[in-house]
């Protein structure tokens, strides 16, 4: 099982050549390099010729390297996308998506333009819109073609579009993030949580991150270096986690429960559900420790 950590996921604007430098020597498991809501209109071009030249530089190690394009709709979004398909980044992030034809157009511009078969496209689920039709949107991603493989959780335009509140436990927005999460499960997709604006709150964070978490979400987006540490902390499985995990695998190994259902572990019963959430626990923490060996 081959998965990779996206526990911290770092906004890094575009147009800021010190941020976009600063950026290699933060412990992120993903960067965002973005052209969008980062960059005034007058920025724009300047900032795509930064982001692209910075990632085709490389120098960012294990971080995954993710370029928020604008909008095709907009008159940067299309010099955008091929930019960033020249410059070779782990993934394209497409702002706004509101149907399923937003991902497959922009896969469409991937394919025209010979991009390489790994580069991946991600989705910002950011307007009522993306959360009426989250389920074609994600069913996009059963098909090879359409590359999609993880949606961006966007709270912040989600609450000025809907005119919610984002009271400290999000109870307004939860029920569109279960929305959500339920979509990228039921067609293997990956999902990461929406910011957290005020970055000088390290225990409201704390707790969101938790709340995150619980939900189901593989990690979170954020605004800050510092948010960095206690996120990848708390999205990473814990020793104990690990150890029991290991402690099923083995398990199910022995010849005796090869080709059982339900065996039983230290008094507890387990189902062959809990190994395969047992093999993406270690699976999780292996690639963390590669990621960490690598730094």
């Amino acid at each position: 099982m081959s998965i990779r950590p996206r526990r911290s996921v770092l906004y890094m604007p575009g147009s800021n050549e010190r941020a976009l430098e600063k950026a290699k020597t933060i412990a992120a498991d993903a960067l965002i390099l973005d052209l969008e809501d980062a960059v005034a209109p007058d920025a724009k071009v300047s900032a795509r010729e930064k982001v692209c030249a910075a990632v085709k530089a490389g120098g960012y190690g294990r971080r995954e390297i993710v370029i928020r394009v604008n909008a095709l709709e907009t008159p940067w979004g299309a010099e955008d996308l091929m930019a960033a398909c020249a410059a070779r980044p782990d993934a394209i992030l497409v702002p706004k998506v509101a149907r399923p034809g937003d991902i497959i157009s922009a896969a469409k511009v991937l394919k025209s333009q010979n991009t390489p078969e790994r580069i991946k496209l991600w989705a910002m689920m950011e307007t009522p819109m993306s959360i009426i039709n989250v389920h074609d949107i994600a069913a996009v991603g059963t098909e090879p073609e359409h590359r999609l493989s993880c949606l961006i959780m966007g709270t912040n335009d989600l609450a000025k579009e809907s005119r919610a509140r984002i009271l400290h436990n999000r109870f307004a927005v939860v029920p569109w993030l279960a929305m959500t999460i339920v979509a990228a499960r039921a067609y293997g997709l990956e999902v990461i949580d929406g910011v957290y604006n005020d970055f000088k709150d390290n225990l409201g964070f704390r707790e969101e991150c938790e709340q995150g978490k619980t939900l189901g979400m593989d990690g979170k987006t954020l605004i800050h270096p510092s948010q960095v540490g206690p996120c990848n902390d708390i999205f990473s499985p814990s020793d104990e986690e690990v150890s029991w995990s290991r402690k099923i695998m083995s398990a199910f190994k022995l010849p005796e429960n090869v080709k059982k259902g339900v065996i039983t572990v230290d008094g507890r019963m387990v189902e062959r559900l809990h190994l395969v959430m047992a093999e993406r626990t270690v699976s999780i923490a292996e690639a963390i420790d590669d990621m960490q060996m690598a730094v």
